[in-house]
């Protein structure tokens, strides 16, 4: 009986890691053999001159250094703003903590290459901010990556929050009690023993807002910032069949993010120290009243009120008459009809319909596939599970940017190219291309770490007694998780699957790359597509922006509310 349920185990776990191969590794592969072409159009022969001359362009090289500008910029100033706050509300009870704690999340709703466009109608030259001061600073000509970094920075801060929110949950107080017996000061305390003790939570959020800032292709787009590497692969695409340029940018991004990454879980995200103990008791929050406690309120308040700015500037667009919200503060002329449009027009409704059903594909795909890896992880200890937890949570580390190149690069050769037997069937490029297999596929494998987390936060907290107590009544493995594993758990898997829907909706590397023609587009691409368009775009696209918040915020408030603390679990490399 052993021996049988053993394998079934492996002939599942063979079987999952083989579609991760196909889908994660492969594609993957192609991208790394296609910077090494001598000859991209006939797949032939070797070089290493399409990675020399990557770095020997200006153009690219400068691209590739903004890029890590970008990142380095993004992650330090998300550290900045997040680290105390998540101090403050796990240690100190002050007025309104409850309320900031729900408030602090908001960037989540929006993302950043939506808020974006209201940053842009609020700091161009002719914007709100300089009628207001009576200035003409071209903040988003002078200053591009410095717009880009605060948004990012703005948008992502509250993915290092919830995991230093966690690690700080986690510690004794004992340590910090007994430093405070000693003598120890606040800030010697924090410095000397809680800032590395939290450090593999830090690095564990930092290293998802590194890479994703320094893959983010949409807020460049909108900022007009085209000098980094995700703007110069996006322009590459038009040449990909004939040219090893985006190859090699592809790639050389890819190295250098998994390099990054491998470099910091060295030097920053290894083993907490070795006093660590997880907290046996609670500790007792410092209360803050008068001045302190008004004092840690309006720190919260500020960080707030700065990260609803885009999605102030997102609403009014939205609600502004074209060219009503022009060299004034405020918008001069209101008007809705931008959210009939946003509903309505042909574009933005068949984009908002293409986006409900890939990411409703995706997340189906991602709960059969989620739980049979949360399963294998918690529930046996069969050799090459850790492979399979890895493999899972890659997609947090690599570049979305580079699946997407992936993906595209698998629709060109076998057995999906041209004259092959599937020719037809999935394709990106060329005059009638039908991408919607690749974009479920590409949404389904971003989004998988965020259920198979969800899975196994909710595994790890059941006993397995259960189980195998109706499997001892007789009951199949499969019938017991059916019947007993998945009602326990359920109320993860909603809140994974609400996470992995609503992101899914708002993907926007794989939207932006795969979708080549506007009965293909997600929404994300039409907004994208509505920004370039003369007179009313920009007002569209801001109203889709905001039915995409709506969408963000119920989803998060329910995945939230399910979830409570074990949220920032799921935004675990």
């Amino acid at each position: 009986m052993l021996r049988s349920r053993n394998f079934g185990n492996y002939a599942l776990l063979v079987t999952l890691l083989s579609l991760l191969a196909v889908f994660l590794l492969y594609p993957i592969l192609l991208t790394l053999r296609g910077a090494f072409y001598h000859d991209v159009s006939s797949r032939s022969g070797f070089t290493l001159r399409h990675i020399a001359l990557v770095f020997e362009d200006p153009a690219t090289f400068h691209g590739i250094l903004n890029s890590l500008k970008i990142a380095c910029g993004t992650t330090v100033l998300a550290i900045i703003i997040a680290v105390p706050l998540a101090v403050l509300s796990t240690r100190f009870a002050f007025p309104l903590k409850r309320a900031m704690n729900a408030l602090v999340l908001i960037p989540l709703i929006l993302p950043p290459f939506v808020g974006a466009i209201g940053v842009k109608m609020m700091l161009g030259r002719e914007g709100a901010l300089n009628t207001l001061l009576g200035t003409e600073w071209d903040v988003l000509g002078d200053a591009k990556y410095w717009g880009v970094v605060i948004v990012q920075a703005l948008s992502l801060y509250p993915i290092i929050y919830l995991n230093a929110s966690a690690a700080l949950a986690n510690l004794d107080p004992a340590l910090d009690e007994a430093a405070q017996n000693l003598g120890a000061g606040f800030f010697r305390r924090f410095f000397g023993i809680t800032l590395p003790l939290i450090r593999p939570g830090l690095f564990a959020g930092g290293t998802i807002v590194f890479i994703w800032s320094f893959t983010e292709l949409g807020t460049p787009l909108i900022f007009e910032f085209r000098e980094v590497t995700p703007v110069q692969i996006f322009e590459g695409l038009k040449e990909v069949e004939s040219s090893a340029r985006p190859y090699a940018l592809t790639l050389v991004m890819l190295v250098m993010a998994v390099g990054i990454y491998a470099i910091g879980k060295l030097i920053f995200g290894g083993r907490a120290h070795a006093m660590y103990a997880k907290a046996s008791r609670g500790s007792q929050d410092e209360q803050l009243s008068g001045v302190s406690g008004l004092v840690a309120t309006g720190a919260f308040a500020i960080i707030i009120g700065l990260a609803l700015l885009p999605h102030v500037g997102v609403v009014f667009t939205s609600i502004s008459e074209p060219g009503a919200w022009y060299r004034s503060v405020f918008p001069t002329a209101f008007t809705g009809s931008h959210y009939h449009e946003a509903l309505t027009h042909p574009e933005s409704f068949g984009a908002i319909t293409n986006s409900l059903k890939l990411a409703a594909a995706a997340v189906i795909i991602d709960l059969f596939v989620g739980v049979l890896v949360g399963y294998l992880i918690v529930r046996t200890n069969i050799k090459g599970r850790g492979i399979l937890d890895a493999l899972c949570m890659l997609p947090l580390a690599v570049p979305g940017l580079v699946l997407a190149f992936g993906y595209i690069a698998m629709s060109l050769g076998w057995p999906l190219g041209k004259g092959d037997p599937l020719d037809g069937l999935v394709s990106i490029v060329g005059s009638d291309p039908n991408p919607i297999p690749l974009l479920i596929i590409a949404y389904a494998v971003r989004r998988l770490p965020y259920i198979v987390r969800a899975t196994v936060a909710g595994l790890e907290q059941t006993s397995g007694q259960m189980e195998e107590a109706a499997m001892n009544l007789g009951a199949s493995r499969f019938t017991a998780v059916r019947r007993i594993i998945i009602p326990l758990i359920a109320a993860n898997l909603i809140a994974g699957a609400l996470l992995a829907f609503s992101f899914c909706m708002l993907e926007v590397s794989d939207s932006l790359m795969l979708a080549q023609q506007p009965q293909h587009y997600p929404i994300t691409k039409a907004i994208f597509a509505f920004t370039n368009r003369l007179a009313d775009g920009i007002y569209i696209a801001s109203a889709m922006g905001v039915w995409g918040m709506a969408l963000l915020t119920v989803t998060l408030v329910g995945a939230s509310v399910l979830m409570g603390k074990r949220l920032g679990a799921i935004f675990k490399v």
